[in-house]
Formats: C-alpha cells, structure tokens, sequence
C-alpha cells in the first residue's frame, strides 16, 4: 500500500470509529445505529454458517470448526443488539442496504460471492480487514455509550464482548490465508485495505453531497448486499 493511501486509510478509520461513537451516544440516532447492527450480524451468521457446510464438504476441518465459531458469535451479537432494542423500543426499521460494499466488492459478479462459490480467498481477505476495524470500532462505540440505565450499561458489556470476538475472527481469517497464500498474503490485505479506502471515501462524498449520513462498514453485511 502507498504512503497517501495508508494515510487516508489511517484517516478513514478513525473516522469511522468517531462517527460511531458518536452515533451510539446519542439517542437521537442509537436506535438507527443499533438496527442496522442487528441486521448486520444476522446476515453474516447465515452466510458464515452456509461456507462451515461447504468447508466440511471440502474436507477442511480446521476451517469448518473456526466458521462454525464465527457463526456463532455473529448470531450472539445480533440478540445483544436484539435484547437492547426491545429494551429500548418496539419500533423496527429496515435500512437500506448499505451503499459502501457496492465499491468494496467492485469487479465481483453477485454470483462470485455467494456461499458456494465465493472463493475462499476472497471471503478471507475482504472479511478479515472489516473484523479487525470492527474490534476497534465496537470497542470504541461502546465506551461511548452513557451508563444511564441497566439496558446501557448491559449494552455496553455487550459490545465489550463483540469487540474481543471480532479480534479472535480477524486472528483466524489472517491464518487461513496465511495457510493458502503463504507469504503473500500482507499483499491481499493491502489491496483489501486499498478498496476499503476508496470505498469509505466514496460514501463520505455522497454524505457531503447531501445524504442523511455515511453508512459506515460493518463486518457481517459483506455478502449481504443484494
């Protein structure tokens, strides 16, 4: 990666954990923010639990057992975000699809991407940079969050938790590729890093432009996109 893109890169990411933290302290806009991390981890359980079913087919034990793990921990932060948001409200609004994975994912047909066929690669890489921000990123928003009320404060502990998951998801990923791609595999992350760039800065200039607000990247609407 170039020195100006990995300065943006530096920006972007703080940007983002700013902005979250800012979006989940303030209660004005904590219940759009929860919302669309609810879907967002649902989503990735389902997709992550498809490629544990083909991983096993394929013989690859170690990595059928470290997705069936993710799985499952992105299928506890959704009812983290779940028990918070009936704590909180009974209102649920759909988002919309979140514009920032059509420029991550540019030059991937939507049937490359799919549990069956998405190369193994390609999931690891694209996936691996969004959990390690997102351990950054959640640990951030939830040191944000206000301890108003035993709903906050669980909410807090909560994303805590998903923090320490996220660190342990990015751990494996960056080893599965290790185990595929050996020594070149720091070049597949920068490019993964360098698409990421593009793409937060894609979002914010829509976002200047008159958007209601960027939506940032989370880790589990990857393949969610369609």
């Amino acid at each position: 990666m170039d020195f100006l893109t990995n300065l943006l890169r530096i920006a972007c990411s703080g940007g983002a954990a700013y902005f979250q933290s800012r979006s989940i302290r303030d209660p004005m806009t904590r219940l759009s923010t929860l919302i669309e991390a609810q879907q967002v981890e649902y989503g990735a359980a389902y997709f992550i639990e498809a490629l544990t079913k083909r991983a096993t087919l394929e013989g690859d034990t170690w990595l059928a057992k470290n997705l069936t793990l993710h799985a499952m921990d992105e299928m506890n932060h959704g009812k983290i975000f779940d028990h918070a948001l009936k704590q909180l409200t009974q209102e649920k609004l759909e988002r919309p699809r979140n514009p920032f994975y059509t420029v991550y994912l540019e030059g991937y047909a939507q049937q490359d991407l799919q549990p069956e066929t998405v190369e193994w690669t390609v999931f690891m890489g694209s996936m691996y940079v969004l959990e390690r921000d997102s351990s950054r990123e959640f640990l951030h928003m939830a040191n944000a969050i206000p301890e108003e009320n035993r709903c906050l404060i669980n909410l807090k502990k909560g994303m805590l938790k998903i923090a320490e998951d996220e660190k342990y998801h990015a751990a494996y990923l960056y080893e599965g590729m290790q185990r595929r791609m050996g020594s070149a595999v720091d070049k597949w992350v920068d490019e993964w890093r360098t698409r990421q760039v593009k793409a937060i800065l894609a979002i914010t200039g829509d976002f200047i432009l008159g958007s209601e607000r960027p939506a940032m990247p989370q880790d589990g609407s990857l393949f969610s996109w369609s």
